[in-house]
């Protein structure tokens, strides 16, 4: 990993109103370094994401990726282009097929070959038998799949992924856990939240708590345990995860 810090996060501000959500929240991130941060709903970790992403700009503080603010009209183009983002909203068109809107932001995105891409990353997700099915007859856990594909279309530097494991059953879990694993080990920088300690703390190189707008907890993989995760979680928010 680079010595220097691939996205850097400094004094983040955000606020609904008078309502304070992020407060002066600060962290690096290293090229293949992959950060799970935890929290209760409502805390701010979605605003984070969308910061991130480049769909809301904050109220205060910066963010930087190598060195470039996010905030720099010039770039904006630029960096949008090498973020992925996969919310809660899958962003697919439901009345086409998977692989319709696979080539629909491979096009967006000017992904050089295409076809081969789009089948690539059905492949990857294990819905190429499907791919020429309406979105809209896909289960929940189908969507998400693609949905991730969809993020990941143009092989962004920097992913961010909200509650990934959401509506995915256990062979789809643990696929996207190794998912997560070459994407570090092909120096991608990632980023997700997740309810679940044990299965964030697998993939994870740090893991983190976000409470009261700032990380209450931080911690890298090999030191801490997923008792000590746990204790500090519900230590730090009331509550157990």
């Amino acid at each position: 990993m680079s010595a220097l810090p691939f996205l850097c996060v400094k004094k983040l501000q955000f606020r609904f109103g008078a309502r304070r959500v992020l407060r002066d929240l600060s962290f690096d991130l290293r090229r293949g370094e992959v950060l799970v941060l935890f929290g209760p709903n409502g805390v701010g970790k979605t605003t984070l994401l969308r910061i991130l992403g480049t769909l809301l700009r904050p109220t205060g503080g910066e963010v930087l990726l190598e060195g470039v603010s996010l905030e720099e009209r010039s770039e904006r183009v630029r960096l949008r282009r090498r973020i992925g983002y996969l919310s809660h909203q899958s962003m697919l068109y439901e009345r086409l097929t998977a692989r319709e809107n696979l080539h629909f932001y491979a096009r967006m995105y000017g992904v050089p070959d295409p076809a081969r891409r789009c089948a690539d990353l059905l492949e990857q997700v294990e819905l190429r038998d499907r791919e020429d099915d309406p979105v809209e007859e896909f289960s929940r856990g189908m969507q998400r799949r693609l949905a991730l594909a969809r993020a990941l279309i143009h092989d962004p530097d920097l992913v961010l992924l909200d509650e990934p494991y959401s509506g995915l059953d256990p062979r789809a879990a643990a696929r996207l856990g190794t998912h997560l694993r070459q994407l570090a080990g092909r120096g991608k920088t990632v980023l997700l939240t997740s309810h679940h300690l044990e299965t964030g703390l697998s993939v994870a190189h740090r893991v983190a708590i976000l409470w009261a707008g700032a990380l209450g907890f931080e911690a890298a993989r090999e030191s801490t345990s997923l008792e000590h995760l746990s204790v500090s979680y519900a230590s730090l928010t009331g509550r157990v995860a």
